[in-house]
């Protein structure tokens, strides 16, 4: 195994210890001792600058582009210049939130496990990817085609890193997703679609109620019909690979005082969509539930608004020369690869979108999102190794 693995240790560490929480999916909030909020960033901006000094230092050239400002992503093109790259791999660098986990951002190594937030989420990927560039450079590899790895920030929320990446118009003829995969490489994940829906009632005083309305009681039958909704989800034929769509509700609030008729309440739900679901057939379904409560009671008032936010699903078929090739390789270094799939959603389906076929592969942990979040270390080098034979296979 060629990869240098005190050194990508040594590059883990370090970029656990920077606070890269995305303050955007946790503004105004104080990490590690410093406030961050919409405008801040700065946590991304240290890290991407870490991994672009960490390049340069090996050889490297790397580069800062902004995705928004003050928050950076870190590109690197190794091989021919003016050639469509073979390939591309991308990990993003913002964490979530630290939560209820102690000293977050302290890494601690314990039983051949990392500890810490983003050990596992995915700064073991960014050094993993780092880590088998800079081996290629080493090695002095002579790469026909250009490859291309990207380090890129706001995967935890909107993804604006891989969106910026698209628009300065960086390409390749396939993609390396890296997130936490154990070792397995996901060809299929679920996508996403946020809505909202308000019931109304009619604001009077409690002692009124021939003049008052519910929303409230309104919208608890919203929450009947959306598990019964739910329920012909489950009823259909599954998805071979992700099994059955879903929904759940995420957010309610209503009413304004205990003497007064609610005169509205509003319910924020997400729905996971399978490959061939999109944010709009979703959201006539949804319409066709309320049609229906309509027409059990003329008093019956909601509204749904949707544009709150959707990504697609994505699978890539078995048989593609890329998922051929990729377990492969990785199967002959690992000992072995499992293909699987993934409910979580990642940039993977972005790049699809544009035209880069992509895998998701990454290493083996457990507490993602959680109080106690580790990576296995022999996992990293092993990602780290299986990439660096995938540059060459792709590559040269």
């Amino acid at each position: 195994m060629p990869i240098d693995k005190q050194k990508t240790l040594k590059l883990l560490e370090d970029l656990v210890a920077i606070d890269s929480v995305n303050p955007t999916l946790v503004p105004a909030t104080r990490h590690g001792g410093q406030a961050t909020g919409r405008s801040g960033a700065l946590g991304e901006r240290r890290a991407s600058e870490h991994v672009r000094d960490f390049l340069r230092a090996n050889g490297i050239a790397a580069e800062l582009e902004e995705a928004a400002p003050g928050r950076p992503n870190v590109v690197a093109i190794i091989g021919p210049a003016n050639v469509k790259p073979a390939l591309m791999i991308v990990a993003h660098i913002d964490t979530v939130g630290a939560g209820d986990m102690r000293e977050p951002f302290t890494p601690r190594v314990r039983d051949g496990k990392m500890y810490g937030r983003g050990a596992l989420d995915i700064k073991s990927g960014v050094a993993a990817m780092c880590a088998a560039a800079v081996e290629i450079v080493r090695e002095g590899a002579r790469l026909a085609r250009p490859l291309m790895i990207a380090s890129v920030v706001d995967e935890e929320c909107n993804s604006m890193g891989t969106e910026q990446l698209l628009r300065r118009g960086h390409t390749a003829e396939a993609a390396i997703v890296l997130e936490p995969t154990d070792l397995k490489l996901v060809i299929a994940h679920k996508g996403y679609a946020w809505f909202e829906i308000a019931t109304h009632g009619r604001a009077a005083h409690g002692s009124l109620p021939a003049e008052g309305r519910d929303a409230i009681r309104m919208m608890g039958r919203v929450l009947v019909a959306l598990d019964e909704l739910e329920g012909r989800l489950a009823s259909r034929a599954p998805h071979a690979r992700l099994g059955s769509a879903s929904l759940h509700a995420s957010l309610i609030e209503g009413g304004q005082e205990l003497s007064s008729y609610p005169a509205e309440c509003r319910l924020q739900l997400e729905r996971r969509m399978l490959p061939g679901e999109t944010e709009q057939s979703a959201e006539a379904e949804l319409r066709a539930m309320l049609a229906g409560l309509e027409k059990q009671d003329m008093e019956f008032r909601a509204t749904l608004r949707g544009g709150l936010g959707a990504r697609p699903a994505y699978e890539i078929r078995e048989d593609s020369l890329l998922v051929q090739r990729t377990q492969k390789t990785i199967a002959r270094v690992c000992g072995a690869c499992e293909l699987s799939s993934m409910a979580a959603w990642t940039d993977t389906a972005l790049l699809a979108a544009a035209g880069i076929p992509g895998v998701v592969f990454g290493p083996a942990g457990r507490g993602l999102h959680g109080a106690e979040e580790y990576v296995e270390l022999d996992s990293v080098a092993q990602c780290a190794a299986a990439l660096h034979e995938l540059i060459l296979n792709c590559c040269t």
